[in-house]
């Protein structure tokens, strides 16, 4: 946690005003809530102000301040009465009843190391060449690779792009008009990729030149490859006389029906120089108090006709490992919905404590959330942002492609979000009222999937892009 005792007189005074706008939001914020909400603001607003508080130092993934997140998340599953998971790397086994909610894992993080090409006899310059691989030694004669040329006017993303999904090895050589887009594949290249697994052996090198044709090429690379842990926090409210599985081929057919919540935990961490923190109020401590305080409601209820999950994912915004490695810790075909919330901590474009959800074509989930607002003069509205592709910018992704009608629900306007990934994103940047109301309507629109009166259409796996193999 920073100190005022070891900041500068002008960091003192920001830090200052930090606290105080802070303090000014809570007290307008505990003003506004109604005398009749059916979810304790108080106990939501202890939440985010210590998920998004400076003693967490932004959540970076593999940082000591993620796991001080978890185990606050693990204590609040713990003490709403919310049970482990059941699966071989939860903590079942852990003499601190807390730590059984934690659900750990291994990622490959790879980073490039040496990378030499030479294409017709000539040596590649360093700066013109970016590779993504998942192999640790590369030896590439011209019949070793496949080779392709991109063009002036190919598109350069799209055919990246469909490499990824193909996976394999391939040497591209890209014409110096794209020169721009490849210094941004560069870029993200050269911070290395992490991986859930090495399983696909596959790499992409790209070369910025112009040559027109390739006789000859020879291509030599080396990655160092290391291996580190993150960890979800996961619990579930058992159902209440469950349901049968939707699966009827399922090994275990007296499984319940499941409505997974949804968020993630994770955020930037600090600055460079470890000065600045991105607190990450909104992305997306938010969604991690609707879906702590949803488990609590739901929890008091004690109704639950399915089996209800809560998971605080980790890793979402290194590429959604959190996410993808509890994909793979059950059967999809069980989970009835996924409720992924995502920044809802600021009034959307249609108004205070309204909220909008990604993906709504996909299935009918949105209308039979909305059947329950309608007589409250409520509704969840379609994303209004389609261009900005946020259907595949969330954890809900994995789940979709896995047939699950899982839609992120979210307030942000992003389009004019001047907080989004930056270090202002605190809790003084948050509307406090109208992020409790969206919490309130989500656990007033989902009732009906929580008693087991509504099941949504699944998504149409064919119809959700396909994760890239390589990165």
């Amino acid at each position: 946690m920073i100190t005022t005792m070891h900041l500068s007189s002008k960091m003192q005074n920001r830090f200052t005003l930090k606290i105080l706008l802070t303090t000014l939001t809570l007290t307008i914020s505990c003003s506004s809530f109604s005398a009749s909400e059916i979810i304790s603001s108080k106990q939501v607003i202890k939440d985010i102000t210590y998920l998004a508080s400076d003693e967490l130092k932004g959540r970076a993934s593999f940082s000591p301040e993620i796991d001080k997140a978890a185990n606050y998340i693990a204590k609040r599953f713990a003490d709403i009465g919310l049970k482990p998971m059941t699966i071989k790397n939860s903590g079942l086994n852990a003499s601190n009843k807390n730590d059984q909610f934690l659900q750990r894992f291994t990622v490959h993080q790879i980073k490039p190391k040496t990378l030499n090409v030479v294409i017709n006899g000539n040596e590649i310059a360093s700066e013109n060449l970016a590779i993504a691989s998942t192999i640790a030694e590369l030896n590439w004669q011209t019949n070793d690779v496949k080779l392709h040329i991109v063009k002036q006017n190919d598109d350069m993303r799209k055919t990246v792009s469909e490499l990824n999904q193909e996976g394999g090895q391939h040497l591209v050589v890209i014409n110096s008009a794209h020169a721009k887009t490849f210094k941004g594949y560069q870029g993200y290249f050269n911070r290395g990729l992490t991986k859930l697994s090495l399983e696909h052996r596959g790499a992409i090198v790209m070369v910025l030149s112009d040559e027109a044709e390739l006789n000859s090429v020879s291509v030599s690379a080396s990655a160092t490859i290391t291996t580190q842990s993150l960890t979800n926090v996961v619990g579930v409210l058992p159902a209440i006389n469950p349901q049968k599985s939707i699966d009827k081929t399922s090994d275990n057919n007296n499984a319940g029906e499941i409505v997974l919540y949804s968020s993630h935990y994770d955020h930037l961490g600090t600055t460079e120089d470890g000065k600045q923190i991105y607190n990450g109020a909104d992305d997306d401590a938010s969604g991690t108090t609707a879906v702590i305080n949803l488990a609590e409601y739901y929890a008091k209820q004690a109704n639950n006709k399915r089996t209800l999950m809560f998971s605080a994912f980790t890793a979402e915004e290194i590429g959604g490992f959190g996410s993808k490695y509890f994909s793979e810790q059950l059967n999809p075909d069980d989970v009835v919905a996924m409720i992924n919330i995502e920044m809802i901590g600021k009034p959307s474009k249609f108004g205070a404590g309204t909220v909008w959800m990604t993906g709504m074509e996909r299935s009918n989930l949105g209308a039979l959330l909305n059947e329950k607002l309608s007589p409250l003069n409520r509704q969840i509205y379609q994303d209004p942002y389609p261009e900005q592709g946020l259907f595949y910018r969330s954890d809900n992704a994995t789940l979709a492609r896995l047939g699950v009608p899982a839609h992120s629900f979210s307030s942000t306007q992003l389009d004019k979000d001047e907080h989004y990934h930056k270090v202002s994103d605190d809790i003084a940047s948050l509307d406090l009222s109208s992020m409790h109301k969206v919490i309130e309507s989500l656990a007033t629109s989902t009732q009906a999937l929580v008693n087991g009166s509504v099941t949504p259409t699944r998504i149409d796996k064919a119809q959700v892009r396909a994760k890239g193999k390589i990165y």
